[in-house]
């Protein structure tokens, strides 16, 4: 991490924003004092709707009701944890 000041970031602000973009941390100083960290976003975290839909689209599809029913029958009433 390299640690830059307020006027070294504002006079080269392409070439921080290209390295930041590039994966590199700033620690920027006003008056020799940190005041700010400038880092790269995190990468994204969540799945949009639409791609995890399109990742979903080739699984069988199932019945709540008929796997229930099929759990009910294949489990006994000793093997559940609330009777």
């Amino acid at each position: 991490m390299r640690t830059i000041s307020q006027r070294e970031l504002r006079n080269g602000s392409a070439a921080v924003m290209d390295a930041v973009e590039a994966g590199e941390t700033f620690r920027v100083t006003r008056n020799g004092v940190e005041v700010a960290e400038l880092r790269p976003l995190p990468a994204e975290v969540f799945t949009l709707v639409t791609q995890l839909k399109r990742a979903l689209a080739g699984l069988p599809t199932g019945s709540y009701l008929k796997m229930r029913a099929e759990a009910d029958a294949f489990f006994r009433d000793d093997d559940r944890l609330d009777g």
